[in-house]
Parts: C-alpha cells; structure tokens; sequence
C-alpha cells in the first residue's frame, strides 16, 4: 500500500481515540468507506458501502450499530479533528488588518421521500424548498500550502422545536456568537438577515446584502420648520434601481476607495452610520460598502459592523467560499448527497460525518504529495477527487486496525435473548388499569 494509505488510516485514529473501544473501530470503518468513495458505489447504502471495504458480516453490522446507537456526538470529533490539525502545524488561519475569518452557512441534504423529514432546504435545479436533513456549519478558513482549506468548529441539527430555517439560523448564530473569539469575525452570505443579525447581537459580522438593500441614516435630518418633525433618518440607497419605468437615483457615498487586484482597478463606495429602515435613530448601526469588480457584472453589496477598510471587507468576504467546499466534497465526491438510513438518529449522523470525511479528505490531499489518476494526468494537483480516486482501489481489511485501542468490545451477551426474541413485538394492553387490577 502506498505511504498516503497509512497517513490517511493514522489520521483518522488518532481522531477517534477518545470514542469508546468497538464503537471507534466501527466509526473508523465508517469514515474509511466514506474517504474511499464507496458510498457513490454503493449509490447511499450504508451495508454494501462498508462490505466493499472486504470487511466480514459481523463487522459491517458492527459499524452499523456504531452509526445508529455507539456513543458519540459530532462535536466531540469535530474538536478532536481540531487538535489532530492543529498538533500538525501545517493549517494557517487567515488573517486581515488583524481579524481572522469565520464562514457559516446552512448545508441541505436532501430527501424527498423520507418519511417524517420535518427540514426543508431551497433546491437551485428545483427552483423551491425540498424535504431535507438541514445542518449548520461554522467554519474558520486558512491555508494549507497554496489551498484554502475550512477547518468546522460548529455542526448544528435543526431541531424538532425549529418551525422553519430561520430558527435554525437564530441558534447558530447566537451560539457562534459565544464561541467567536476577540479577532474573528463572522461572514455570512444573503441567506441570513441583517435584522436577524444585529438581533443576535453578533459582535463583529460581514453579511451579504440584496441589490434592493436600502437602510436609514442613524441620526435624524434638520427640521425644515414645517409639518411634522421627523422620527427617522434619511433613507440611503447604495445602488439606482428602475421602479415603473422610472430611476431611482442611488444616493452620494460618504466615502469612496480604490486599489489593484489582478491588473485590474476595484472601486468601492462606503456609506457609514446606519441603521435598518423600520429603526430609528440611535437603534444598532453598522456600514454598507458596495464594491464594483470589473470582472463582475453586478456589483457587490455588503453590510458589516467592522471599521476596518474596505480592501479588508473585500478580501474577508471572499474568505466565506472556502465553506462551500465541505458539502461539495461530502455530496458529490464521496456520495453522501444519497442515503439510505431512515432512523431518526442516523439519518443525522450520516450527513455529520460526511462532512467531516470530506475535510479530512481535503486535508490529506492538500498536505500529501499530488496522486495522478493515470499515465494521461500529467500535472496532478493535490485535489480530494485524485485522492478519493487511488482509495477508492484500496481493500482496507489488509490494514492492521483491529489492535490497541481499536478492536471488537469483548461484552458478556450470553444472558441476552438472541435471534427472533430479542426484537420480538408484544401486543401493548388496551384495558383500562382497574380492569386489568380485577383481572
């Protein structure tokens, strides 16, 4: 086997160490057959995923029991996953005019048919909401090497309590809010309402606003002497938009900057102190940029509570793509956009793990040597699809994984039923309790 096997196999034990023993060895076949790509074989299912791994019986049930009733919870491997990076030295956080960033957004993994599935995530090719296992993800974002890599801190569920999407966000923000330390800001994009924002009082954000963005001016305007006195500020439009056949005009910028990127010249206007258009004034204030990229068509709005420049805004909002790697590399390159798991605890483990597979994987490639897909792939870069790829042709019952700390929990069960009595059903009594006392 090759050297990036072992180092891939090593990883991951080290970041189940803590997970009780037999349940660790079950997780650690898990996330094998997720990085190696035997999910998309196996088209979502779990058992035939984990036979291909060339695995006996009792071990696949043993990793499927592991995923429905072992202990464990995401955040505890997610902090775990942390320090294994973190000890490696290899990941940097990012960092701009002294502030760090912190992406979050909302994941959907999508399933129509299942029963009871009470999330609803919008489908792009659909054009509306679908039934989906909705998690939220937050993220800091560095580098590894030349690739900028998203390392989770925070997987929120969306709760039986959460009557929409909105609930879900409200949670995560408010706990990313705890959790946001004195140089992190947190970037959001227009999935997420300023009002909720600046509700949740989240100390330090950058949030991406609609081109329809209009906001007030957080000071009243001088009294003309006439009518009534005003009880809010002067609306503030960043951008003209046509309304019946006419123009609005857009309103004058406070502030205006320029700089250089890629030979080409950014242009940014800055409207300061400023407040929602049903507050008055002195409510929460923030800034609105708008920044015009030529290599765009349509400009970029932004809100943020930030005095910092707008070069700085502009290059922490961009820091919020590195997030969308995670669900591109759980769904599409490790196959866990199918599944099927349908109970109520495993049909939100499966796509928490998936996640987090799908970063070590990322990680792996990104600090291991470039793996070439055939003779024809001549400048190989270190991606998470080539890796998958040379797993993928791996039989990983040849690795020495049953030792140590992980190998099958030795329970006493000879007192247990086996077989047809241990699941067998029992007609629940429908007499009242007095009567079943006289009987």
């Amino acid at each position: 086997m090759s050297e990036i096997v072992y180092r891939m196999a090593a990883l991951l034990r080290r970041l189940l160490l803590w997970v009780p023993i037999g349940t660790n060895l079950g997780l650690l076949y898990l996330l094998l057959a997720l990085v190696s790509g035997r999910f998309l074989s196996s088209r979502g299912a779990v058992f035939p995923a984990l036979a291909d791994l060339g695995l006996p019986d009792e071990a696949v049930r043993r990793a499927e029991a592991a995923l429905c009733y072992g202990r464990w919870r995401i955040a505890d491997l997610l902090l775990a996953w942390r320090h294994v990076v973190v000890r490696e030295g290899l990941w940097q956080a990012h960092c701009y005019e002294g502030l760090r960033p912190v992406a979050c957004d909302l994941v959907g993994f999508f399933r129509p048919r299942l029963s009871g599935c009470a999330g609803k995530h919008f489908h792009s090719a659909a054009q509306r909401a679908l039934p989906a296992v909705v998690l939220a993800l937050v993220a800091e974002v560095g580098h590894v090497g030349q690739q900028r890599l998203a390392l989770p801190r925070l997987l929120l569920r969306q709760e039986p309590g959460d009557k929409s999407e909105a609930d879900l966000q409200t949670r995560t923000l408010r706990q990313a809010s705890r959790n946001l330390a004195q140089d992190e800001a947190l970037l959001v994009d227009a999935g997420f309402a300023l009002a909720q924002i600046l509700a949740c009082g989240v100390p330090r954000f950058v949030v991406r606003l609609a081109k329809n963005a209009t906001a007030r001016r957080n000071y009243l305007p001088v009294y003309k002497g006439k009518g009534r006195p005003p009880e809010y500020g002067e609306r503030v439009r960043p951008l003209p938009r046509n309304r019946k056949g006419e123009t609005i005009r857009a309103s004058a910028p406070d502030k205006t900057a320029r700089w250089k990127a890629g030979g080409r010249t950014i242009r940014a206007d800055l409207f300061e102190n400023l407040t929602l258009c049903e507050a008055k004034p002195g409510s929460a204030s923030f800034r609105m940029v708008v920044i015009f990229d030529p290599l765009y068509g349509n400009p970029l709005v932004l809100a943020t509570n930030l005095w910092v420049s707008a070069y700085a805004l502009w290059c922490l909002y961009r820091e919020r793509w590195p997030i969308e790697q995670l669900p591109l590399a759980a769904k599409q390159m490790l196959g866990a956009e199918r599944a099927f798991v349908f109970a109520k605890e495993s049909r939100q483990r499966l796509p928490e793990l998936a996640l987090l597979a799908g970063n070590v994987l990322s990680y792996v490639a990104a600090t291991s040597t470039a793996v070439a897909t055939g003779f024809w792939d001549r400048a190989a870069r270190p991606t998470c699809g080539r890796l998958r790829r040379a797993l993928s042709r791996t039989h990983f019952s040849d690795l020495p994984l049953s030792e140590g700390q992980f190998r099958k929990k030795e329970s006493v069960t000879a007192h247990l039923p086996k077989g047809v009595k241990a699941h067998r059903r029992r007609k629940v009594s429908t007499m009242s309790p007095e009567l079943r006392k006289a009987a």
